[in-house]
């Protein structure tokens, strides 16, 4: 009865200072030989892996597929976000486990020692955020989902006025519906989000109008999960001058 919602009647969720212990985990086997061979049998061959040494709640992975010709672009997918099962709504139990991916440009500096600048790492950084959100806060993330840089949102580095991101169906692969679901020999079902990078006006029009209305326009806009920092804000009005 008392939920925040927004403008266009969503639900909109504070979350407070984590309180729970660090929690130790390790890889899990039978997870991440699923995710790989499935990530490799529509994307591509997994080139590099970010590896955690020491991991809180779940051991969390980032697989790299590198730039080829036929697509010229790193893509990147998180192994271990499903290694627990988000705190999902009534109706909405075939979602409790999900994976995400984004996509970064062919000349976009992935060295190890670039992501020790920010302006690099923002995008790993917020792949693995993200994909502990739901554990740490004991609630789950799912499809037009945004999540903003802080409250009030600020810009993630010095090289992008981009301050949030919303979560969204996969568009790089040839089969969606194939990749979008991954079902494990458990008969758990994983399934696997975009994240798009927005600007905060972008954010505030889907809190006025909704996801649909914001989708709308960054479809119309070819925007998807490939960052490309340079792009028009999609929400922000721009007046004629004569």
């Amino acid at each position: 009865m008392n939920q925040e919602r927004s403008q266009s009647g969503q639900p909109i969720y504070r979350h407070n200072e984590r309180k729970r212990e660090f929690e130790y985990a390790t890889a899990n086997e039978l997870t991440l030989t699923a995710i790989t061979n499935h990530v490799e049998k529509h994307i591509g061959v997994i080139d590099n892996v970010f590896h955690e040494i020491v991991s809180d709640l779940i051991h969390l992975d980032i697989l790299i597929v590198n730039p080829t010709k036929e697509r010229n672009y790193y893509t990147l997918v998180t192994c271990g976000m499903s290694n627990l099962p988000m705190n999902v709504p009534e109706g909405a139990e075939n979602f409790k486990f999900a994976e995400l991916m984004l996509c970064l440009p062919s000349n976009w500096n992935l060295s190890q020692e670039s992501i020790n600048i920010e302006e690099n790492y923002w995008p790993i950084r917020w792949l693995k955020e993200l994909a502990r959100l739901p554990h740490e806060y004991e609630t789950w993330l799912y499809h037009a989902h945004t999540v903003p840089n802080g409250d009030p949102a600020q810009p993630f580095a010095s090289n992008t006025s981009f301050s949030g991101m919303i979560l969204a169906l996969p568009t790089i692969v040839e089969d969606v519906n194939s990749f979008f679901t991954l079902r494990l020999p458990n008969d758990t079902e994983v399934h696997f989000f975009s994240l798009i990078p927005l600007f905060k006006e972008e954010m505030d029009l889907k809190l006025k109008s909704g996801a649909e209305a914001l989708f709308e326009k960054l479809e119309k806009s070819g925007v998807n999960e490939m960052i490309d920092i340079t792009r028009k804000n999609v929400a922000k009005k721009r007046f004629l001058f004569f």
